[in-house]
């Protein structure tokens, strides 16, 4: 249509009367460049007046749309919003981050410049305020804590010039071609969690490039309770497994060190002798290891924040882990996942 946007924003929101307004306001703050946008916030049946804020902010603004989502999870969201967007350009933003101005218009600019890339995106930097989250926000951002990813070395740009790092693997949020979204089928619906790794090796399975810019970067509060984080990576791990089996090449090693530290800790209490040796010996590195990085870290944060960095990867690796082993016992793959593993260890054939 001769109205339609160029790019459409796509916004899962569950129970956000308290912040609506200012997320709302941020994102309408977007620097374009001369582009237009709409944004499509889906709700999933809160219970507080976020649905009723949102339509009053429509009456105000036209460019943003709402919708229901009576089934309440991501993925259903998404394609929702997907369905009903107009513009040639799709946009995942999130009402608990903060995105920089020209985040739309850079994921944009880069898509344009061609070289095969599919999704453009930008680091998740945490940012910590309460007791737990400034100790979350410190593990994150550690050697023990990134995981192995890529994305992190987008972070390390000086700020004059742009960083961009190749990734292989999904990262939250990001700008795609609507092209590309109709191609692949939007989201997975059966994915409630880790959508975005999901239909990322969708993407690479097929061909295409994913690029993560320092220009990008966004922020986030990490969770402020070890219960809640628990659940959250114990989630995340879960569903990285059922990623797993649908995409074994999309596993790292890195994945798998989680899982390892859980069975390595069983081994040690209830293994026989000749197992549980080397076990104990494996868990009390990774102990060491974490009282190193620990002790390191007090030079970015006063000791009393370092001082809960243990129980904060305890419970990022050990959730993680355990989710990932039920989530393979659930989902299966793991032939697969370790002959892929196995024949990247080897090298390509000669």
């Amino acid at each position: 249509m001769s109205d339609a946007p160029d790019i459409s924003v796509l916004i899962p929101v569950l129970n956000e009367a308290m912040h609506i307004r200012e997320t709302v306001a941020a994102m309408q703050a977007q620097e374009l460049g001369g582009l237009t946008m709409e944004l499509l916030f889906v709700d999933g049946a809160s219970d507080d007046e976020t649905m009723a804020i949102l339509e009053e902010l429509a009456v105000e603004d036209p460019r943003i749309r709402v919708f229901a989502n009576p089934a309440r999870t991501t993925a259903i969201a998404l394609n929702i919003a997907l369905r009903h967007a107009r513009g040639r350009y799709v946009a995942r933003m999130d009402a608990h981050s903060y995105f920089p101005p020209s985040y739309l218009a850079t994921g944009v600019d880069r898509l344009n410049r061609g070289d095969g890339v599919e999704q453009v995106t930008g680091p998740m930097l945490p940012r910590g305020s309460g007791r737990w989250s400034r100790r979350v926000t410190l593990a994150l951002g550690t050697r023990l804590g990134m995981g192995g990813s890529s994305k992190w070395e987008a972070v390390s740009g000086n700020g004059s010039e742009p960083v961009e790092i190749e990734l292989d693997t999904g990262v939250f949020a990001g700008v795609w071609s609507r092209r590309t979204l109709d191609r692949l089928g939007g989201w997975d619906d059966e994915f409630p969690v880790n959508q975005d790794s999901e239909l990322a090796a969708r993407i690479l399975a097929d061909g295409g490039r994913i690029v993560c810019l320092s220009s990008m970067a966004s922020a986030y509060l990490p969770r402020d309770d070890l219960r809640a984080l628990w659940r959250q990576y114990w989630r995340y791990g879960y569903y990285r497994a059922k990623t797993a089996s649908r995409h074994p090449r999309s596993v790292r090693a890195s994945h798998l060190l989680p899982p390892a530290l859980v069975l390595a800790a069983l081994a040690a209490a209830t293994a026989p002798r000749v197992l549980r040796t080397p076990a104990r010996a494996g868990v009390g590195l990774y102990l060491a290891i974490v009282a190193a990085e620990s002790a390191h870290a007090t030079r970015r944060a006063s000791p009393r924040v370092a001082a809960g960095l243990p129980a904060v990867f305890l419970t990022l690796h050990a959730s993680w882990g355990s989710g990932f082993l039920l989530g393979l016992a659930r989902f299966g793959g793991v032939r697969d996942m370790l002959r892929h593993q196995l024949a990247r260890v080897r090298g390509p054939a000669r």
